[in-house]
């Protein structure tokens, strides 16, 4: 496999669209803030960026080498089907785009998991910030998973890289704080994650963050049956039921976290669904 260095357009363009939704969700914010945006942002910044470092000492290289093994080797699933390379390349994506369904499902499922989750869910408000407001242990757990996941599904590094790019592209769309005309998002949310879907997910309501797991496309929940659409954005709080003050999720208290035994801590997983809902009403799924 040749190594070649990432061409300049991408990072200009990523640049480009970060910059693009903090001025959108400025001008056009969903909900009104709770704690002063600066102080959020510093703090969601630092977590992300001891989180961001572990994913380029540890995650990369390992998720890297084993899709670089399983592409020369021609192991997984995708590999063996019969169908075109572009048809095995979407495939890829679109089944770690589902896998990363799962994923979510058990970080919200399994208590020692909740706690590394939670730190995201602490923020006290919602924006393209809290896309980076990842603890660092919830990406050392994710790293086996990942790995399983490029393994079983046999990915190649291609498809890797570009998963890995409209995931991330997406996961920061859907957590900025942009009010999105609603006629265009009842729309859009049929087929991706949107602000106001993925704000339901962030409610301090166990049934509402227990709903909308989906991290890229929608079909999953849809699929599922964990979609929940009918909250009013207005009527959203933000965070977690027992951290509201923001003494409680100053930085240092936030990477000390899933440490921490507490009973708000694991309050959040121990009261949500033990299984999977099979079935939702229609009025759970109009946007509201």
């Amino acid at each position: 496999m040749n190594n070649r260095s990432t061409p300049m357009w991408i990072p200009v363009l990523a640049c480009g669209f970060v910059c693009a939704l903090l001025w959108l969700e400025r001008k056009r914010p969903l909900r009104d803030p709770r704690e002063p945006t600066p102080n959020r942002v510093g703090r969601n910044i630092a977590i992300g960026m001891v989180t961001a470092a572990t994913v380029v000492a540890l995650e990369r290289p390992v998720v890297s080498a084993v899709a670089r093994s399983v592409n020369r080797r021609g192991w997984g699933l995708v590999p063996r089907l019969p169908i075109p390379e572009w048809g095995k390349t979407a495939l890829m994506v679109l089944l770690m785009d589902y896998t990363l369904y799962w994923w979510h499902v058990l970080l919200h499922r399994v208590p020692v998991l909740w706690r590394c989750h939670a730190v995201h869910h602490a923020d006290l408000d919602l924006d393209t910030s809290t896309a980076l407001r990842f603890h660092v242990t919830e990406f050392i757990a994710s790293i086996p998973w990942r790995a399983a996941q490029v393994a079983v599904l046999g990915v190649s590094p291609r498809a890797l890289s570009l998963w890995a790019k409209l995931t991330s592209a997406e996961v920061l769309f859907h957590h900025s704080n942009l009010r999105l005309p609603l006629t265009i998002e009842r729309w859009l949310c049929r087929v991706i994650v949107t602000p106001r879907v993925h704000g339901i997910h962030h409610s301090v309501v166990d049934e509402q963050r227990n709903s909308n797991f989906s991290s890229g496309l929608a079909l999953w929940d849809c699929l599922h049956g964990t979609t929940q659409r009918d909250v009013p954005q207005a009527s959203i709080t933000i965070g977690l039921p027992g951290y509201r003050d923001r003494k409680q999720v100053t930085f240092a208290r936030m990477m000390a976290f899933p440490f921490v035994t507490e009973e708000a801590t694991d309050r959040g997983c121990e009261e949500g669904p033990t299984t999977m809902p099979t079935t939702i009403g229609e009025s759970k799924r109009r946007l509201q």
